[in-house]
């Protein structure tokens, strides 16, 4: 028997949304992509480690940071653009 096939998140158009962090998103209760335009890396990179319990690799809040401004401005940059601005904040 197959799986009924999942309607295809409208999260996943974003450069840097990928499974994992599509399901990063779900836990948060983002499902649009209007939804990340009211956020900052920071609370959901503190929301999502209270969510779980677990520490998670700062790369996240990179990822976050990327599709947030993708949101915000249709400017596609990858994640690891937004390392340097992390690692300022420090």
């Amino acid at each position: 028997m197959t799986k009924p096939s999942q309607p295809k998140s409208e999260l996943l158009s974003l450069m840097n949304v990928g499974k994992a962090t599509l399901k990063d998103l779900q836990l948060l209760g983002i499902n649009k992509i209007d939804q990340l335009k009211n956020q900052t890396p920071d609370q959901l990179y503190e929301n999502l480690q209270q969510i779980t319990g677990i520490k998670h690799d700062p790369c996240v809040w990179d990822v976050f940071a990327a599709i947030i401004h993708e949101a915000k401005t249709g400017e596609k940059l990858p994640w690891w653009h937004w390392s340097k601005i992390r690692k300022t904040k420090l």
